[in-house]
């Protein structure tokens, strides 16, 4: 064997152990929304090929979508690679959809401080939470109209149901509490780091990485029927990061980033319809409309809110232009506040829309409204400029004899023109009135005098 040879034989033989010096550490911090899911699903996936130790997954997070979580929680299922879910830092949650995700990882550990739980499914403009039933489901109508007497519909109860029996499947796989899991979904009930782990709702309590990787070293695990031991001791974590496109989609998946873009998409074309000029304002607000609509497309927006949003737009544009002093723009300010509110309904915040936000383009549209207002009314108290009574009180020149009538020229016009008095050719005049297509003119010494 030549020295290439050699030298390939060692790097085919040394790249699983190098692939071995390493983890990867992966962040969940947030909402889970579809930015997320895709970048920790990709990750998942390549990890497959790339061969890291572990994958770590830091969380701190409120909750999140239904399918987002679905999806994570299949990858993690499906990956030969062991994935150690870690709420930290200190203050740190895994409420509600990071429940699930915490059941569903190969260890779950915990920062002292944290917390988890609250894990009931709501049901919220779309689905939100794992067991969320599907369209076939809410098309059941004996289903909506059925009551019991434990409460609720059976609609409602099929979705607790099959979110309990949801959770408690995962807790089963992992050897944990699949009883205090039914009651994180049936009852929101939560629980302290310290708590969980005395009830075997996690693994491990550890103050940092570094101490979390000393505590799994040498633990064993089963992987898809083999046996699993960490060597962690030593090993170098490896930070990955999404790329443009799932950076991107984590940024207009975001409420507030979602809700600016739609209002200053319709803001730019309203614009663009009162000024016509080279479209800037039109192709912008065209653009931040069609990324405002992407966005809604993966959160829970409610059909209410926007209709009410979309109402009390239209209201203050028909402000502008069939004048009511205030009363049509008032009704639209009303409409746009609380489409605002309703626009995404759900108790987790971390899909609502900030109230700096509402109020600061609440203050901007009533700003607006001010503004046309004050300038219907100066316009209402200004002297005409134009038309038949801004001609009133003009003077001109008698082009002939005017007795009765004859014709004058008005700025710059020809006029058939009628007096009571002679006119002279060439005389000043001044006008009295105007009817139909004729002056009723004096001369204009007499109104001096």
């Amino acid at each position: 064997m030549n020295w290439r040879g050699l030298l390939l034989l060692l790097l085919m033989l040394g790249l699983p152990a190098l692939a071995q010096e390493r983890y990867w550490q992966l962040e969940v911090k947030g909402g889970i929304g579809p930015g997320t899911s895709d970048f920790i699903v990709t990750e998942l996936n390549q990890a497959q090929i790339d061969k890291p130790a572990f994958v770590l997954l830091t969380m701190d997070t409120p909750g999140g979508l239904y399918s987002a979580t679905r999806d994570i929680i299949t990858a993690i299922l499906e990956s030969r690679i062991p994935v150690v879910v870690y709420v930290s830092p200190g203050g740190a949650r895994a409420a509600s959809a990071g429940t699930y995700i915490l059941y569903a990882s190969h260890v779950a550990a915990m920062a002292p401080g944290t917390h988890l739980g609250a894990a009931t499914p709501v049901q919220i403009g779309g689905p939100s939470l794992p067991g969320t039933p599907t369209e076939k489901d809410k098309g059941e109508d004996e289903d909506k109209q059925d009551t019991s007497s434990s409460g609720g519909t059976a609609m409602e109860r099929k979705t607790l149901n099959d979110a309990i029996a949801y959770i408690r499947s995962l807790a089963q796989l992992r050897g944990r509490n699949a009883d205090w899991a039914e009651l994180a979904v049936r009852d929101a009930a939560t629980l302290t780091a310290t708590e969980a782990l005395e009830q075997n709702v996690i693994e491990l309590i550890a103050d940092d990485i570094p101490t979390l990787l000393q505590s799994l070293d040498g633990r064993t695990l089963e992987l898809h029927g083999s046996n699993y031991t960490f060597a962690s001791s030593g090993l170098q974590g490896e930070q990955r990061q999404p790329d443009w496109r799932q950076r991107f989609i984590i940024t207009i998946s975001n409420p507030n980033i979602a809700y600016l873009l739609m209002l200053v998409g319709m803001y730019g074309l309203l614009l663009e319809f009162y000024s016509p000029g080279f479209g800037v304002a039109g192709v912008t607000g065209a653009i931040c409309l069609m990324l405002a609509l992407l966005a809604l497309q993966m959160l829970p927006f409610s059909t209410a809110g926007l209709a009410l949003l979309g109402l009390g737009l239209a209201l203050m544009v028909a402000e502008g232009l069939s004048p009511s002093f205030g009363i049509l723009g008032g009704g639209g300010l009303v409409a746009f506040v609380i489409g605002s509110v309703l626009l995404f309904d759900t108790p987790d915040q971390a899909f609502r829309v900030a109230w700096p936000f509402i109020a600061a383009f609440t203050v901007f549209s009533l700003a607006l409204i001010l503004v046309v207002v004050r300038m219907l009314v100066k316009q209402r108290h200004a002297a005409p400029v134009s038309g038949v009574v801004a001609m009133i009180g003009e003077q001109g020149i008698a082009l002939t004899t005017i007795d009765p009538t004859g014709t004058v020229m008005i700025q710059g016009e020809r006029w058939q023109a009628h007096s009571q008095h002679p006119i002279a050719a060439n005389q000043p005049v001044v006008i009295l009135a105007v009817e139909d297509l004729t002056l009723n003119v004096a001369p204009a010494k007499e109104t001096q005098a």
